[in-house]
This record gives C-alpha cells, sequence and structure tokens, in this order.
C-alpha cells in the first residue's frame, strides 16, 4: 500500500516482515556472571537462592540443561561456575504432580543425617 492510498492518520512506510525460524538455538542464560566458590553455610544461605532460581528458570526453557540438572545437580552447577563445599547436598525433586523443587542441605561428612539450609520452588501467580 502506498502512502497515498493509506488511510491511517499517520501515514508509516512499509515495512518487510521477516519470518524466524521455529528451531533456533536457545543461548543458555548464564547462573552465575563469574565462577563463584561457596566457603561457609552462610554464603551458601545468602548467594545460592538467587543462582538456583535462575537454575529453576532455565530448567522450564532447556530440556538438555533440565536433564543434565535432575541427574547431577552438583555438577551442573560447577560446569557454570559454582562450587560448592563438600558438605553441602543440592537434590532435585520433582514428584508427578508438583512443580521441579530444589532443596539444599547440609551434610557432615561420616553422618546419613542432612539438615536442610532452604528450598526453591517456583511458584504461579495471578494478578490483576
Amino acid at each position: 500500500m502506498k502512502h497515498s492510498d493509506s488511510r491511517s492518520l499517520i501515514p508509516m512506510p512499509s515495512r518487510e516482515v521477516v519470518v524466524k525460524s521455529q528451531k533456533q538455538d536457545l543461548v543458555p542464560a548464564a547462573l552465575n556472571g563469574a565462577k563463584h566458590e561457596f566457603h561457609t553455610r552462610e554464603d551458601v544461605r545468602n548467594l545460592l537462592p538467587d543462582i538456583l532460581g535462575k537454575a529453576l528458570a532455565r530448567i522450564w526453557i532447556d530440556p538438555a540443561f533440565h536433564h543434565e540438572f535432575a541427574t547431577n545437580p552438583i555438577a551442573a552447577l560447577a560446569k557454570n561456575g559454582v562450587h560448592l563445599p563438600e558438605n553441602i547436598v543440592v537434590e532435585f525433586q520433582k514428584q508427578d504432580s508438583q512443580r521441579p523443587r530444589v532443596v539444599v542441605f547440609e551434610q557432615k561428612p561420616g553422618s546419613k543425617f542432612k539438615l536442610r539450609i532452604f528450598y526453591l520452588q517456583l511458584v504461579m501467580m495471578a494478578g490483576r
């Protein structure tokens, strides 16, 4: 349509329509801006929830990362530059009807007892 044929109040130049392919590769978002090594329980409690929140969000959009994180969360975090102390245990839990949940425990060497530090789970909210 030419500008002279347009009935719009503000004539706009025509633009070429570009269709993107549905099979574009996702660029994985970084879980952590730089490599980070946690040393204390307080570091884990204060800083790890933000990183694991990004991991949970990425699980929803990246099937390869979902499988990797579900199989071995500690290795998936280490691959993304997040190194945890040996006494920290990260579990990925997903039951059939629930959303994925990440639970972080502290476990002393040689003990079967695990103390839960925190857990994260995505929650759907609606606003009005």
